[in-house]
């Protein structure tokens, strides 16, 4: 009953909290920015994370009503928005680093064109492999149930190399390199403002801006460290297929995609004052797209 209610609680508020993030950057012509279009694609794959939080519920007790089909079916639609979730991060990390370590010429590097290319690259890069890491289990569902009820998709050794190369082992790299290089220079510039506070006093605003959204995009990079390593240390014990939806690693998996938000809550002030614009309906009112929300 405990997990239950901790898996129920952490479905709705995953899905609420996201979709408010989604609306709030697709309504509010202000807030498309590169950098907000990232967080879009994220907040759609953690929407969808949200909803899935309802099937495994169903195998709290490891009993599957849904037939073979739907378990397969499943499992894609799970592996395909796990994976964008964690590409996404990938390219977050990417676009930190360009804001941070090249200022001069992220306007020109990091554009809305070249951020929905890439953003739609790693969701189609996600289904392609899908297919591939999931190939045995299509062809023939349920095949891996050792009893009626089961929900059981096995991978191969490859399909498994594929699965950790590209979706662990490529990306925490990836994030810890980029994000240990912001770091750096993120140190390096504040000390540079300290020394001149008196001159060029709006370029240090401008730089305190910097600071203050690559400090809440590490922390997004940061929970996504922390709540993927004990789910990929586990799930390559061979078992994966097998654990149940109450073991602390999934749980802290799923745990992740209802975490951005509230980090977005806590340091971005846009989506505060957004949220409150949409809880209360404003967004119907006519020219509402057009409010100033920074």
């Amino acid at each position: 009953m405990f997990m239950y209610i901790i898996l129920c609680s952490m479905s709705v508020l995953t899905v609420a909290l996201n979709l408010l993030v989604i609306i709030s950057i697709s309504h509010f012509k202000q807030l498309q920015t590169p950098t907000n279009l990232l967080l879009l694609s994220l907040a759609v794959s953690d929407f969808f994370v949200g909803l899935l939080v309802v099937f495994q519920i169903l195998l709290i007790d490891g009993c599957w009503f849904l037939g073979d089909v739907m378990c397969v079916a499943y499992y894609i639609v799970d592996y395909v928005v796990t994976s964008a979730s964690v590409e996404t991060v990938v390219l977050i990390s990417v676009d930190c680093y360009v804001a941070i370590c090249e200022p001069l010429r992220y306007s020109m590097k990091v554009t809305k064109r070249r951020v929905c290319i890439s953003v739609s690259g790693c969701w189609i890069f996600s289904f392609l492999c899908v297919f591939l890491v999931m190939k045995n289990n299509l062809q023939q569902p349920g095949s891996h149930n050792s009893c009626q009820g089961e929900c059981v998709v096995v991978f191969d050794q490859f399909s498994g190399l594929v699965d950790v190369l590209f979706f662990f082992v490529g990306p925490v790299s990836v994030v810890l390199v980029l994000y240990i290089r912001v770091f750096v220079v993120a140190v390096s510039q504040v000390r540079a403002m300290r020394t001149c506070a008196v001159h060029g006093s709006a370029r240090v605003t401008l730089k305190k801006s910097e600071l203050k959204s690559a400090r809440t995009l590490g922390l997004v990079g940061l929970a996504f460290l922390i709540c993927l390593c004990p789910y990929f240390s586990v799930t390559q014990t061979g078992q994966e297929a097998q654990f149940q939806a109450s073991s602390f690693a999934f749980v802290l998996f799923y745990f992740n995609s209802l975490l951005n938000p509230l980090i977005y809550a806590l340091f971005y002030p846009w989506f505060r004052k957004s949220a409150k614009l949409i809880i209360t309906l404003q967004v119907l009112r006519a020219g509402s797209s057009q409010i100033n929300v920074e």
